[in-house]
């Protein structure tokens, strides 16, 4: 018994001290906040005005800021080394989306010992960024991005030498960044401030940034040049300066951004030409330097990378396109229109077995299309060779075998009829306008069920439009203007749909010899609930302006001018608010003007000329010229003369 006695009173005591062992080290690991810490919290939480789901409603006094606040993380000591309430967020089960309207208070400079600071996404956070962050000189990751911040950068962020991750992106921040505020921030990786309002040149101090794998200025107003030291950032993977007023040449040094696998100049004011250099770049997967004012030929070396994505649009680039392009094994999408490339599309294109989508249009490139592109059948979706003197005459043949989505032919010398094969095409979109094609619109291109968006228009086609059009149930866009169409239009709105396809949402038919009235019941048919322009001026078409117009509700443009229409203009109009142009000239239309189609809120054109209206035009807000309205003997009042009184 007593053996038993000093089993259990020596089991007691080790637990004991394994209780007491546990209550110090537990001690040790939750030490309570620090007192100035929690202040500092509580002030930021004190300048938010709205917090609608509670981000900050475990902060309060009464409970351990580092054990019970949510977002807050502390050392050892007690000292908050985390502060995270992004507006945007993830759990397990969801993502949550949210807000915090305020100001960013200055106290939380005196967390001293802060390595994280997440306020992102919070979408209503206004004010400055206070200057007193500057002081937290242990922080590694700042993100304030995705708010409504405005001023200027803080000159005192340099003092910020640890920082690793920096976003300021997508906010109302303006003025210069200061000059040295990178100076010595060579540990920084990651550097967002797109999306605001910056202007100047980028800081010179942007060579210390050593470590810099991401690099993003986009959409900003940022001037002056790119920096020739940009090729001492040896790390960097991304960088986009695009959308911006950035002037002068691409430095060469860019080819010793030997790690590089974007860059982004797109949208700026770089002249001279496209570096050989950019052949360096090894890991380089997409390149966009379009709408600039890049000058000389595309350098063959750029056939060394292992590029995806070449956009070169709307630059001044001449000369021929490299065969050597057909080394490009891994390209996926070549943009290059609205230059001044000339020569012939080199067959050596037909191997770039990954193309999806070309797009060469608005160049002075001659034909033919070489016909090796067909080994591109299985990949190639969209091809625009538009506007360029290709003197194709006929569509080649050849490409009846390809998977093409969409194709873009418009203004490259076609003539004749349309071919036949067409029918038995899968594509989404065809564009043939401006060319020279003629003859009637066949009845089987009501076999062409896959057409989304149908424009021959700026030809010479006549003939009634065919019955079987109205079988095209997945068309949502069509351009038939300037041509020599006849007949009533009852095929064309009839059309049947598919499913949620097949919802109209653009019809020009102007500048043709269509006859009749519209339908009365237009506006009800489902196949026009989402249209958003009709246009059919300058044909013969009469009867009333149908009031079923007014149910239009995504209606933006309305043009019916020089035709036979009478009658009043229906005051259902002013039913479709989004209208912002009414073009109704040179018709016989009678009666006054509605006030509420005159007053709609978006209406930016009204145009009721040479008509037979009467009455006094109604007060409007916008100004529309007298020359909207003249043309109507019966017409008075502001902009034209005062109505006489009797």
């Amino acid at each position: 018994m007593a053996f038993i006695s000093n089993i259990k009173t020596s089991s007691s005591l080790l637990v004991l001290i394994c209780i007491l062992t546990f209550s110090s080290l537990h001690a040790k690991t939750t030490e309570a906040c620090h007192k100035t810490d929690r202040a500092a919290l509580l002030d930021f939480k004190s300048k938010i005005n709205q917090d609608p789901t509670g981000l900050l409603s475990t902060w309060n006094q009464s409970a351990d800021c580092c054990t019970k606040w949510e977002g807050v993380g502390c050392d050892s000591k007690g000292q908050v080394i985390n502060v995270t309430r992004p507006g945007l967020f993830s759990t397990d089960d969801s993502i949550f989306d949210t807000f915090m309207n305020g100001t960013i208070s200055p106290s939380l400079g005196k967390l001293k010992f802060l390595r994280l600071l997440d306020l992102s996404n919070l979408k209503q956070l206004v004010g400055i960024i206070p200057p007193e962050l500057g002081k937290l000189s242990h922080l590694t990751s700042l993100f304030l991005n995705t708010n409504q911040l405005k001023g200027s950068i803080p000159a005192s962020f340099q003092n910020l030498r640890k920082l690793n991750k920096l976003y300021l992106n997508d906010n109302l921040l303006s003025g210069t960044v200061p000059a040295g505020i990178f100076k010595h921030m060579s540990s920084l990786s990651e550097l967002g401030l797109s999306g605001n309002r910056l202007s100047g040149g980028i800081p010179s101090s942007i060579e210390k940034l050593v470590s810099l794998k991401r690099l993003d200025f986009h959409l900003n107003n940022f001037s002056g040049g790119i920096p020739s030291t940009i090729g001492l950032l040896k790390k960097l993977v991304s960088l986009d300066l695009s959308e911006n007023q950035i002037s002068g040449s691409i430095p060469t040094s860019i080819g010793e951004l030997s790690q590089l696998d974007e860059l982004y100049l797109n949208q700026n004011r770089l002249s001279g030409s496209i570096p050989s250099s950019i052949s360096k770049l090894i890991f380089l997967d997409s390149c966009r330097l379009s709408d600039n004012k890049l000058t000389g030929s595309i350098p063959a070396s750029i056939s060394k990378t292992p590029l995806r994505f070449l956009v070169l649009d709307n630059n001044m680039l001449t000369g021929k396109l490299p065969k050597s392009f057909g080394n490009l094994a891994n390209l996926t999408g070549f943009f290059a229109k609205n230059n001044r490339l000339t020569g012939k599309i080199p067959s050596s294109f037909s191997n770039l077995m990954n193309l999806q989508q070309l797009d060469l249009s608005r160049n002075g490139l001659s034909g033919p299309i070489p016909s090796e592109l067909v080994k591109l059948n299985a990949t190639l979706q969209i091809l625009d060779l538009s506007f360029n003197p290709l003197s194709l005459v006929n569509i080649p043949s050849w490409i009846s075998n390809m998977n093409l989505q969409r194709l873009y032919l418009a203004r490259t010398g076609l003539i004749g009829e349309l071919p036949e094969w067409l029918s038995s095409t899968s594509l989404l979109y065809l564009d043939l306008s401006s060319n020279m094609l003629a003859g009637e619109l066949p009845a089987w291109i009501g076999n062409m069920t896959s057409l989304y968006s149908l424009n021959i228009s700026n030809n010479g086609f006549h003939s009634n439009i065919p019955i079987e059009f109205k079988n095209l149930s997945g068309l949502g866009e069509l351009d038939l203007h300037l041509n020599n169409f006849t007949g009533g239009l009852s095929s064309i709105f009839a059309k049947t749909m598919d499913g949620v396809l097949g919802h109209y949402s653009i019809i020009d038919l102007s500048y043709n010899m269509f006859v009749g009235r519209i339908d009365d019941n237009i506006g009800n048919l489902e196949v026009m609930d989402s249209l958003e322009a009709l246009v059919l001026s300058n044909n013969r078409l009469g009867g009333s302006i149908p009031k079923s117009l007014g149910k239009l509700s995504r209606l933006r443009t309305l043009k019916l001018e020089k035709n036979r229409f009478a009658g009043t203009i229906p005051a259902e109009l002013s039913n479709a608010t989004e209208l912002t142009s009414i073009v109704l000239a040179h018709n016989r239309l009678t009666g006054s003007i509605p006030s509420g189609v005159i007053n709609l809120a978006s209406l930016v054109e009204f145009d009721v000329s040479y008509n037979k209206l009467t009455g006094k035009i109604p007060p409007h807000k916008t100004a529309f010229p007298s020359s909207s309205f003249e043309g109507n003997s019966g017409l008075c009042g502001s902009p034209l003369p005062p109505c006489k009184t009797a």
